[in-house]
């Protein structure tokens, strides 16, 4: 294979973070085409060894990817440039729909629109359930993991990062024990773990904390812990390191705490944020940006609402990819030893079926706050749950949700053109 030069890894790292549309799989298969088949920069067995640890790790597997791609070819600075152009094509993007959105989110025709995206949503979301449902749930075990996720959730309030810990002690002890359970398939052989050493792997480790917190810092010295931003960072700092199966994963997590708990915004926003980012080049994360600019924007002070805004934006992106450069430039060296960890296999296998009843209760949730105007909260012994009013249904979301389902999984047209048709369906409905 012929040396890629620094320049060349510029164009092609930019071109697909242009065009990195369709979430975690079409952003893959992008990677794969541009950079195994055509260019052959990475030969076929590397890319999918790679893909495996960033599966392992926390944050969006397919950034991780590309940086993972870069350092590969020119080491960190080659990480960083991949990564970065990765995420800052779709970040601009979504930066300027924040700023539309919470200028013009009142206003009628915007309004009719977001009815259309929010319910579009719904089918997208479901999709997602399904998709990973049938890559992760491969028996039994598997299965009872999804259902009890799903019922700590939706019925007893479990803290998200609860329920990855224990799916994943619950993989590790069965790998042990049990390990046809989770039908796990032996890992290559290789010695990939010669460049590695603990020494430079912690030297790694304090320089990107202190790059991750570096803002946080600036933020706690000049505004103090009680100021929105504050909480922001810390929040999705925190979040970052829990964000193990896509950015759905983590949705109903950050929609709870971000709506209920923080009141940085209303549940319809949520959906509209997540419809906004499924329009967007680069990782669904990117949605964290959303709320973070609306959560800075409505409590400003020191700064206008703009300014807070456009630093609360910031400052979410920073603390949200931060984190995942860190992962790659430590674990990379590493990867092989990783790979040949059965308990962690083990535990990633029962933390992705685990996903699977998390996506599904952030379905659920979507569904009612898109669906019906009230919700009255309701128990039964230890368990909570919210109850739709039948009266207060939104027929107009109802009707676009169907059609927006037909053309999902009937008539498997593409995202962007779901998203547009139910766009245009709101339109014509909102003024109805």
């Amino acid at each position: 294979m012929q040396p890629v030069s620094f320049g060349e890894l510029v164009r092609v790292s930019a071109r697909i973070g242009f065009l990195s549309f369709g979430g975690p799989a079409g952003q893959i298969a992008l990677m794969h085409r541009e950079l195994v088949d055509e260019r052959q920069w990475v030969d076929e067995g590397s890319f999918l060894r790679a893909l495996n640890l960033c599966h392992l790790l926390p944050g969006p597997e397919a950034q991780q990817l590309a940086t993972w791609i870069g350092w590969r070819l020119h080491g960190t600075l080659g990480g960083l440039v991949a990564g970065m152009l990765f995420v800052i094509p779709g970040a601009l993007v979504m930066l300027g729909l924040s700023i539309l959105y919470a200028m013009a989110a009142q206003i009628s025709l915007i309004a009719a629109i977001f009815l259309g995206v929010k319910a579009a949503v719904l089918a997208i979301v479901v999709q997602a359930v399904l998709r990973v449902a049938a890559r992760a749930l491969k028996g039994r075990f598997q299965r009872v993991l999804a259902v009890l996720s799903f019922i700590a959730l939706a019925l007893f309030d479990a803290p998200f990062p609860l329920v990855i810990l224990m799916a994943g002690l619950a993989g590790a002890l069965v790998t042990r024990w049990r390990p046809d359970w989770l039908k796990l398939h032996a890992a290559p052989g290789g010695t990939g773990a010669d460049k590695a050493s603990l020494a430079r792997t912690a030297g790694t480790v304090l320089g990107w904390l202190a790059v991750w917190w570096a803002p946080m810092l600036l933020v706690l010295l000049t505004l103090g812990q009680h100021h929105v931003l504050w909480h922001i960072g810390l929040f999705f700092s925190k979040l970052a390191v829990v964000t193990f199966g896509g950015a759905y994963a983590v949705l109903a997590y950050m929609a709870q705490q971000a709506v209920e708990t923080m009141g940085w915004l209303r549940p319809a926003e949520m959906a509209d944020g997540l419809g906004l980012a499924e329009t967007t080049p680069g990782p669904l994360i990117m949605v964290t940006q959303f709320v973070g600019f609306l959560g800075a924007w409505r409590a400003p002070e020191p700064f206008s609402p703009l300014v807070a805004g456009l630093l609360g934006a910031m400052l979410t992106t920073w603390v949200t990819f931060a984190p995942c450069f860190l992962w790659i430039f430590a674990f990379a060296p590493w990867m092989a030893r990783l790979e040949r960890m059965t308990a962690l296999q083990g535990a990633l296998a029962a933390i992705t079926a685990a996903v699977v009843g998390v996506i599904a209760n952030l379905s659920l949730w979507f569904a009612l706050h898109v669906l019906f105007r009230r919700l009255t909260a309701a128990s039964w012994g230890p368990a909570g749950f919210l109850v739709p009013d039948p009266a207060s249904l939104d027929w107009r979301a109802a009707v676009i949700a169907l059609v927006a389902a037909v053309l999902v999984f009937r008539l498997k047209q593409g995202l962007l053109r779901v998203l547009g048709l139910c766009a245009l369906l709101g339109l014509v409905l909102g003024h109805i």
